[in-house]
């Protein structure tokens, strides 16, 4: 039976919660809870939430002061004081850590954009074993001894061999009875998923801008491994040349120099050549840029990358501009001018912090 105080804490979370999913793009806005590598819960400051707490009935005051004082004294009467200050008219807040997992966020954050759950396309599964113990042998360690099955083996024997007393039933099984239990190998199929994550760090996108593709792509891993068991990431940064990084260097990394799109798409192509079947997997590309490329020729290359190898394996593209003062923000027109017919083709315009539950919602919103 549930304790009464554990009904009020449970009470007191769901409160938590709600007032957590009501403010919930300003969470998700923070730079803070992406950096918190290695740890499944983050404390969130929630605001206004009065605990209970005893209070006093003003017509029984009174009692006994303690203390040094002198009869007359206000309470809180500082003698050095010059007496000059003012009573504020605003009321204080009041905070309150609550510990929540980044797994429920995610959650919330999908039940408040109302994203769907991912429902898996074209040749997806395939086969992992696992070991199930539910065979006998007659050989193994004395841990796994069955001690079932030993007895019927051993009352079988005697049976058999006319030993068995029903007067006197009892049973002694000797080595050859003993039986334990033992594994067997069951094949269960596994959907299988592989997300790029793609984000330029040329001279033109300033820090302000790479903070917001890494806040974005944070909750968008985040909710993909809430619905996907076994998800596989990777990383891919680019200027003028693209490279490959773990995610904790994704996360930090500065860097600056030209813009040449066409070579992030050039070294994805390669990855899914050699580590990933279409046939076998779900993949997923999710691209951050300020729109900045290197002119015309290279817009050119990047379309006959995304028309011949990218698009035609992917469940689906999203496309995510950042605007910068100092880029020049045409490589989203490029796109809708040459791909709008394209239902893999996600776009999205990224303007500030304050789009990026809105940017979620454009890649996610229509399923995987």
């Amino acid at each position: 039976m549930v304790k009464k105080i554990e009904k009020d804490v449970a009470r007191f979370y769901q409160i938590a919660k709600g007032k957590i999913r009501k403010d919930l793009g300003k969470y998700i806005g923070k730079t803070e809870l992406i950096g918190r590598k290695g740890r499944e819960l983050v404390s969130i400051p929630v605001p206004q939430i009065e605990l209970p707490r005893f209070r006093f009935d003003p017509s029984q005051a009174g009692g006994v002061g303690q203390g040094e004082g002198k009869a007359g004294t206000p309470v809180g009467f500082d003698p050095d004081g010059d007496g000059n200050g003012k009573a504020g008219d605003m009321p204080g807040q009041h905070l309150r850590e609550v510990e929540i997992s980044l797994t429920e966020l995610a959650e919330m954050l999908g039940e408040e954009l109302e994203l769907p759950r991912i429902e898996p396309k074209g040749k997806n599964e395939i086969h992992t074993q696992k070991d199930k113990y539910s065979t006998i042998r007659n050989t193994g360690p004395a841990s796994l001894r069955n001690f079932k099955r030993t007895y019927k083996e051993a009352l079988k024997r005697q049976i058999s061999s006319q030993i068995y007393d029903h007067q006197h039933p009892v049973i002694i099984p000797i080595h050859d009875d003993i039986r334990y239990k033992s594994w067997k190998e069951t094949k269960l199929p596994e959907t299988n998923a592989v997300v790029f994550y793609i984000m330029d760090i040329s001279g033109s996108m300033a820090e302000a801008q790479k903070e917001i593709v890494r806040i974005e792509s944070f909750w968008i891993n985040a909710w993909l491994k809430a619905s996907y068991k076994g998800i596989t990431t990777r990383y891919i940064v680019h200027d003028a040349a693209a490279h490959e990084v773990d995610e904790e260097a994704f996360f930090s990394l500065r860097e600056s120099g030209g813009t040449i799109i066409s070579s992030a798409y050039e070294l994805c192509s390669n990855i899914i050549e050699k580590d990933y079947n279409p046939h076998e997997w779900n993949i997923y590309f999710f691209q951050f840029s300020d729109g900045d490329n290197w002119g015309e020729k290279d817009n050119s290359i990047c379309l006959e990358i995304l028309n011949g190898k990218l698009l035609p394996v992917c469940n689906l593209f999203g496309y995510g501009q950042v605007h910068s003062d100092y880029g020049s923000g045409e490589y989203l027109s490029f796109l809708e001018g040459n791909l709008s017919s394209e239902d893999r083709l996600i776009l999205s315009e990224i303007d500030s912090k304050e789009d990026i539950m809105d940017s979620i919602r454009d890649f996610l919103g229509k399923g995987l």
